[in-house]
Parts: structure tokens; sequence; C-alpha cells
């Protein structure tokens, strides 16, 4: 064993004291006062029959066994926001003055040194808890940590403290613990207080400016923060929390079924005020708890599983966004994101069909966002939307698919190009155009035959685009047909564009002759065919194409020409 010195500081050569070397590593000495922490917050929020702080007490004994292993008694020395072991620091942080730094908790009722001895953990250290959890609470007329130490009288454990009712407020420093002062003597005192304060019939303000309790402006903003940071402090949520902690501690099926009873009373409540912040937090720790659990039976699992899912149904989800949408304000987006993160794949049919409803702008974008993340996580769904029953919502699962590159939706897309609307057909076009692989590719060789002008022209760009010549064939035939005579400019152009991109040579016979050549009586092809022949020879760009443009280079129709000239200098033989 090793025997501490009296205190942890001893006097160097000038007087002032110097740190001493600790006797041992001081990792126990900080486990034991991580430990202390947690057991406190156990003592606050749990009964002592409560599993949890049971268990809470059993592990600090534990910690001050590894302790008392190494020396017989433990000096601790508390400093503003720190509390240190020899020179250490095992516990607090530089700056913290909340309730939650055991070492602000001491030293801002003057306690300046703690000194326990082996055996405190088995009859004290729980009433050094209470006394911590009274202190945390206190208000400025109960009773200070001091007093209550005192009141205590503990055995096993001293302390020092310096009195903050002196003018200097100077520190201890003799050595020997403190001796409380006796009953008889505080009346005796508290008597002359009072008789004095009788003689003087007037009370002068100016007496106390400079006293102790004379707070400053960085004080006073100290206590505003600390109480506006309890009254934001949602109790609700700590409730959900203690229930779910005693879901996984305890493993009796009855108070199991009744802790789930409370979660899902508790979060249609927090839904229904507005919470949303809370609700997320609730599904969140419902579904921790879903895999800490030990020994889960597949009731509990079904019902912690449901309480995601009562958010995602249709009917719920539809009367939120309904709420939110028409709402004057909208909570703050960080907590409907939060929120929207734990809807479930069952909900992206509902946001699919909210999505062109919506009205409020700062809700369209964050319903976007959940959209998109459901969309990317759940494939399968987004596939089998694509066949739903409602146009909003099979449209958008249309889009989503083409905007993701889902190569598993090829097949779905493909029969959505069989459907007699036009607008699906064209969505569908564009989606599979996104995702552009071979498969899609080979769905929309058909298209560019379609009867719908806008899905033909759409097609015939993509091919064009992709240099795709798999289509050649059916392309060509088109554009050979006289029925092209009849098609608008807009689509000549887009047809012939895209067969002088993928033709080659081959095609500069059939261009040439429809750009050159005479028909019966010399007359020659109508001035826009023979323009869009001059684009497709363009496009080729070969010799042979180029010296089928010269020919037509003093053309007299002025459009020709034009088309002649621009695919001259296009092809860079201008």
């Amino acid at each position: 064993m090793t025997s501490l010195p009296p205190s942890p500081l001893a006097p160097g050569p000038t007087g002032e004291p110097e740190p001493l070397e600790p006797p041992f590593s001081p990792a126990p000495v900080e486990e034991l006062l991580r430990l202390v922490i947690k057991a406190a917050r156990a003592q606050q929020l749990y009964l002592p029959n409560n599993p949890i702080y049971r268990g809470a007490i059993d592990a600090l004994r534990g910690g001050f066994a590894a302790v008392w292993s190494e020396t017989d008694e433990l000096v601790l020395t508390i400093s503003e926001t720190e509390i240190r072991w020899f020179d250490t620091v095992v516990a607090g942080e530089a700056g913290d003055k909340s309730s939650d730094n055991l070492a602000w908790v001491f030293f801002k009722d003057g306690v300046r040194e703690l000194r326990m001895t082996r055996g405190f953990e088995e009859s004290e250290v729980v009433k050094l808890l209470e006394i911590i959890k009274r202190a945390r609470k206190a208000s400025p007329d109960e009773d200070d940590l001091v007093t209550m130490f005192w009141e205590a009288d503990f055995s096993m454990l001293t302390y020092k403290y310096v009195d903050l009712l002196q003018e200097a407020g100077e520190d201890l420093t003799d050595g020997t613990e403190v001796q409380p002062t006796s009953q008889d003597e505080i009346r005796r005192s508290a008597q002359e207080a009072i008789e004095e304060s009788k003689a003087n019939s007037l009370v002068n303000m100016s007496d106390f400016d400079a006293t102790l309790y004379f707070l400053d402006e960085k004080e006073i903003a100290y206590l505003h923060g600390e109480i506006e940071r309890e009254y934001s402090h949602d109790l609700r949520t700590n409730v959900v929390s203690v229930l779910l902690d005693i879901f996984e501690q305890q493993s009796d099926a009855k108070i199991r079924l009744e802790v789930l009873d409370n979660v899902e009373t508790l979060l249609l409540y927090l839904l229904t005020a507005g919470h949303f912040r809370g609700v997320a937090e609730v599904l969140r720790e419902s579904r921790l708890a879903h895999d800490r659990a030990p020994e889960v039976t597949e009731e509990q699992r079904a019902r912690l599983a449901h309480l995601a899912d009562r958010l995602s149904a249709p009917a719920a989800l539809s009367q939120l966004l309904q709420a939110l949408d028409d709402s004057p304000t909208l909570p703050p987006q960080d907590e409907l994101t939060s929120l929207f993160e734990q809807l479930r794949p069952t909900a992206l049919a509902t946001v699919f069909e909210w999505l062109p409803r919506v009205r409020a702008e700062g809700l369209r974008p964050l319903l976007e966002s959940a959209a998109e993340r459901l969309a990317a996580a759940n494939t399968a769904e987004l596939v089998r939307l694509i066949q739903a029953p409602e146009a909003d919502v099979s449209n958008e699962a249309i889009r989503r698919a083409g905007a993701l590159k889902a190569q598993a939706a090829v097949l779905a897309l493909s029969r959505v190009l069989d459907e007699p609307s036009a607008e699906r057909r064209l969505l569908a076009v564009n989606a599979l155009s996104e995702v552009a692989s071979p498969g899609a590719m080979q769905a929309l060789e058909k298209m560019i035959e379609d009867e719908d002008r806008d899905v033909r022209i759409t097609t015939v760009r993509f091919f064009m685009g992709r240099a795709y010549r798999p289509v050649l064939a059916r392309l060509e035939g088109i554009v050979q047909d006289k029925a092209m005579r009849d098609a608008d400019l807009t689509e000549k152009m887009a047809f012939f564009e895209c067969y002088g991109a993928l033709c080659g040579d081959k095609g500069v016979e059939h261009l040439d002759a429809l750009l050159n050549g005479k028909g019966f009586l010399g007359r020659r092809e109508d001035p826009e065919a023979r323009a869009c022949a001059a684009i497709a020879l363009g496009r080729i760009g070969t010799s042979k194409a180029v010296e089928a443009l010269r020919k037509a280079a003093s053309e007299k129709d002025i459009v020709v020409r034009n088309a002649v000239s621009r695919a001259l200098r296009g092809s860079g033989s201008a």
C-alpha cells in the first residue's frame, strides 16, 4: 500500500507549493470521478429501487476498490472548474460553470478539498450523492454545501473550505480539517445579528454594493443563460429516455409492454403538440433500444418498429404535411429535417403525392430532400411506385428513377413507353435517357417512330448525343420515307442531323441526291428538305460529303444556300 502525504501540495524552496509526483497512475482516480458523475446523474433520474440506479452505485463502489488497491486515502483538490489529484486534472473542464460540473458545485459553496478513506464507499457514498443532488437544486434560501456536509456528520470524509463571509475570503490552510461551529454559537450569532438590525431603523443599500453577493454583469448574464437553458430543456424527451432505459434493463414482458404503451402515448402527444424534434428523438432512441435490448421478443420488436411506421403511414403523414403547409410559420428547419430523416420507405408514396401540392416555400425544399433520400435508399419501393395508380405518385417516381440513374427501373420504365398518355411516355423517355444503360437505349429505339412529335424529337436528339449506331437502320428508313416531307422543320432537322451524325459516307449518296438531284421535268425537292440534307452532310464532314455540299454552294434559293454555307463552315471547309 502507498500512503499519501497529508496534502498533494508541499512547500518548495521559495515557500510556494510545488506539485508532487503522484505515487501511481491517475487512470483509476479519473475513472472513479467519472463513475461519481454517472452515479450522481442516476441519483437525480431514478428511484433507489431502479436497476439502473443500483447498477451505477455498484459500478461506483467497484471504482473505489481499484483506488484502494493502491492507497488507503484519496485527497482531491477543488478549483473553480476542475478537480485535481496531486497536479493532475481528474474531473471538470476549464470554463464550465454549470451545475453539471462537480468542481463548480463544490467550489461555489467554498469547498476546496475532499479527503476520503477506505470504507467510505460502503457506508457514506450514497449520502454524498444525495448531498450533491440537493446542492444542484438548492435555492439561495436553502443550506449551502458546507452546512449539508456538517449535518451529514461524515466519519470517512473530511473537507476543507473557505469562509465566504470573511472579507478577504482566505483559505484555511493550517493543514487540519475544519471543525463545524456548534449550534449554540450559530444561534447566538444569529440573535446578535437580529438585535443589531433592529437597532438600525434604516438600511443603506450602498453598504451592500461591494459585498461578496453583489452580482457583476458576467454573473447576471450567466444566471440568465442558465435559467434560459433550464426552461428550454424538454422534460418530455427525458421521460421517454428513462422509459426506454427501463425497457433495456427489464426483461419482464409485462414491464416492457407497459413501457411501450407509455412511449406510444408520449409520441402521439409530442406529434400533436408540434414538438417535431422530440418526435425524431423518440423514434431514434426507440430504434437504438430495438438493437441494444437483450431478449427482445418478436411482439416487442414489432411494437418498436411500429412507432416509426405510424408516422410514415399515409393518413398520419398526410395530416402532418397538410398542417405544415397551412401553418403561417414553419418550425425550425433543422427540427423538420430531423423529423423527415425518421420516415420509413412506406412514406415515399405520400411524399411524392404531396410534392406538386406544397405551397409553403420553406417546406418544399425539405420535402424534396426527404424524397431524394428515401428514393435513393429504397430503390425497390421507387420501382414499385412507377406503376402506382396515382398519376402524381407514378410521375414523380419516373422522374426520380431517371435522376438517380436507377438501372433497376429500366423494365418498369419500358412498360410506360406503351401507355396511351403521351405525357407519361415523354417522362419515361427522359428518365431512360438519363439512365442511358444498354437496356435503356434498346428500349428507346422504337420511340423514334412514336405517334407523338415531342417524344420522337426527344428520342432522336438523345441518340445523336450518344452516337448510338444500332438505331441507324430504323432512322434511315424514316429519313428516306417520303412521309418525312410532311413533318415540321424542327423535326426534320432533328432526324437529318442524327442521321448525318451516325451514317458516315454510306449516307452521302442519298443526301447528295436530295440536295442536288432533280426529278421529273427537272423539279427539285422542297427547300426545307434540301436544307436538312445540307445540314446532315455537314454533320458527316468527310471529303465526299464536302464535295456534295460544294455543288450547291451557288444555289439560288436563300434557305438552301444558307444551310449549305453553315454546313461547310461546320465541317471546316468553308
